[in-house]
């Protein structure tokens, strides 16, 4: 579904859009996914909404088939890309998992801000943005992803959250779509 409309309360979370995540390989280009962030996080903050950069620095515990690179990272890999020009009024949100609200105050900084919609862009597709997409449904957020501001290592992964996940959760559009409902 397109996105139809922005609630007056609307946050940008950007996930793992941070050094180190970076320079990982993607199906799209990180660079133009950053830029799309960046291009967003300025217009949220011209309207005075909330904008999320959210970073990852661990993963669960639990096991699993496919392991995460071990090793220490290193000491500014999880920091936000320069290029989304942090503020002092963003809200800088530190996740060990997946998501951005599991073990995290995420709900509670929104909620304070009356928030009622957020707009998710980042990467990766199949992991932070869709486990953030899932959770902020059912906190019974409005959602919207930005399909052309997320990427996934995996091109198939990100094809089926994009096709399959995001509809189910949330309105999806454009970057350009959802600055011009900003207005």
């Amino acid at each position: 579904m397109a996105a139809t409309t922005l609630d007056p309360r609307t946050a940008l979370v950007l996930i793992d859009l941070q050094k180190g995540i970076l320079g990982l390989p993607t199906a799209h280009p990180a660079d133009e996914i950053l830029a799309r962030g960046a291009q967003l996080a300025a217009a949220f903050r011209a309207h005075g909404l909330p904008v999320v950069l959210v970073r990852v620095v661990g993963a669960a515990p639990g096991r699993s088939e496919v392991s995460l690179r071990g090793g220490a990272l290193p000491a500014d890999w999880a920091e936000p890309a320069p290029e989304l020009d942090r503020q002092d009024g963003d809200i800088v949100v530190t996740k060990h998992t997946w998501g951005a609200f599991h073990g995290t105050d995420l709900d509670l900084q929104l909620r304070r801000r009356g928030v009622t919609q957020i707009v998710l862009a980042g990467i990766a597709t199949g992991a932070g943005v869709e486990s953030t997409a899932r959770a902020a449904h059912e906190h019974g957020y409005h959602v919207t992803v930005a399909t052309d501001a997320v990427t996934d290592p995996d091109p198939e992964i990100h094809r089926v959250a994009v096709e399959k996940i995001f509809p189910r959760l949330a309105e999806t559009d454009t970057t350009d779509t959802i600055l011009k409902l900003l207005g």
